[in-house]
């Protein structure tokens, strides 16, 4: 399978599309096939290795969603339970009359928030970046930047709770920062970091050792530059990241981590996690989750409207080919399903990375392919097509492990 990867990966680093890509298949119990190719850091001309490290942004957000199913097995929470109990700062929520109006005409939630609305992005919440109304302004300004944030959790919590939802909670699917609310609310109930609860209950026992929110400065040499694209649309080093929304180094100082998109991983530890979803819970022997909570997990949760009516910057998500269940994207219908968000058969899971990390499981082949680089686009960018050639090379990459599987 090797040379049809490495090939076509070439011929899209190669024109353009990304500076380098580490990628990796993995089917029937063995890794098939693995390449780390093109560069991670343009101006020291570094190479891709099979061990850089990436911003892994939203392929966070499997994360801690298996981390709470954890909770949810011992009983220590329960999909239906509002999350007042540990989080009162939600238990007066109001919701905005119209999406983009004034943040002040309010109406009252109709209900509590519950983790399952949490963990389906169906509690109300939503990113400040999908939108042009006063919420977008309202979000920056409570919250401030999404992954490297000087808010303390408590602090950022209050400052959720203080913004109006969206919708009413359980009513529709919006993208945001429901997952980093759960992250928080698992360090509550564990009482010690989010990062700490990760090791404890995934990291450690999987032997995920490169994988945390914060590098430290023994493998800070091995991370991937933030690369993007210069004005001229070629692949290029950028200072940050787009919209300020990560620091180059994160201080020790900041207690604050995105549960939703803060975690930076490697081909091999990522691996590690989306076997998951095709052992039944388990990996190598060591048992996460019962066979039965992951394929809740990989069920669909959203009704035939939410999957209809959900949008991301205007359009559809989910109507062509997907569903979502409890934290990751599922395959409904193959022949319909954008390999972009994950592709596979039917029941395959997986879900995308802002800044260009890609995944997907696979249970009917017992597969997994990965796909990490760094595509670092500004909004005002993608507005003129600068940065989309990624998207290509991903659906070109996943075309190639469905053939060869």
């Amino acid at each position: 399978m090797d040379e049809p990867i490495v090939r076509a990966m070439a011929g899209h680093i190669a024109e353009g599309n990304m500076a380098g890509v580490a990628t990796l298949v993995w089917r029937g119990g063995r890794l098939v096939h693995v390449a780390a190719q093109g560069k991670r850091d343009l101006e020291k001309g570094f190479p891709m290795e099979r061990d850089t490290l990436f911003r892994v942004a939203s392929l966070t957000k499997p994360v801690t969603s298996v981390a709470a199913m954890m909770l949810v097995e011992q009983k220590r929470i329960a999909l239906d339970e509002p999350i007042v109990r540990w989080a009162p700062e939600f238990s007066k929520m109001k919701v905005l009359r119209h999406i983009d109006g004034p943040c002040d005409d309010v109406v009252p939630a109709e209900k509590p928030i519950t983790f399952e609305d949490l963990l389906t992005h169906r509690a109300g919440f939503t990113y400040g970046d999908l939108h042009v109304g006063p919420i977008a302004s309202a979000y920056r300004d409570s919250l401030g930047p999404s992954i490297d944030s000087h808010h303390s959790p408590d602090q950022w919590i209050a400052r959720l709770a203080d913004l109006p939802l969206v919708d009413q909670p359980g009513a529709g699917f919006h993208y945001g920062h429901s997952t980093d609310l759960l992250g928080f609310l698992l360090a509550r109930i564990e009482r010690m970091p989010l990062q700490d609860v990760l090791n404890r209950r995934i990291f450690g026992p999987l032997g995920m050792a490169d994988t945390a929110f914060t590098v430290p400065d023994s493998k800070r040499g091995r991370c991937a530059a933030p690369l993007g694209f210069g004005s001229d649309g070629r692949p290029a080093q950028r200072l940050s990241v787009p919209a300020g929304h990560a620091l180059p180094e994160r201080p020790s100082t900041l207690s604050y981590v995105s549960g939703g998109q803060g975690l930076w991983s490697t081909l091999d530890d990522y691996l590690a996690f989306a076997r998951l979803f095709v052992e039944g819970g388990s990996v190598g022997g060591v048992r996460l989750l019962e066979s039965e909570t992951v394929r809740l997990m990989m069920t669909n949760q959203l009704s035939v409207a939410q999957r209809a009516d959900a949008r991301m910057f205007g359009m559809p998500i989910f109507a062509a080919g997907h569903g979502f269940g409890l934290g990751v994207a599922v395959v409904m219908e193959p022949e319909r399903a954008a390999p972009t968000l994950c592709g596979g058969g039917v029941g395959a899971v997986g879900w995308p990375g802002a800044y260009g990390g890609w995944w997907q499981a696979d249970p009917g082949d017992a597969s997994v392919a990965i796909f990490l680089t760094h595509n670092m686009v500004d909004a005002d960018q993608m507005a003129v097509g600068i940065g989309l050639g990624v998207y290509a090379a991903i659906s070109d990459f996943q075309a190639r492990v469905a053939a060869a599987g």
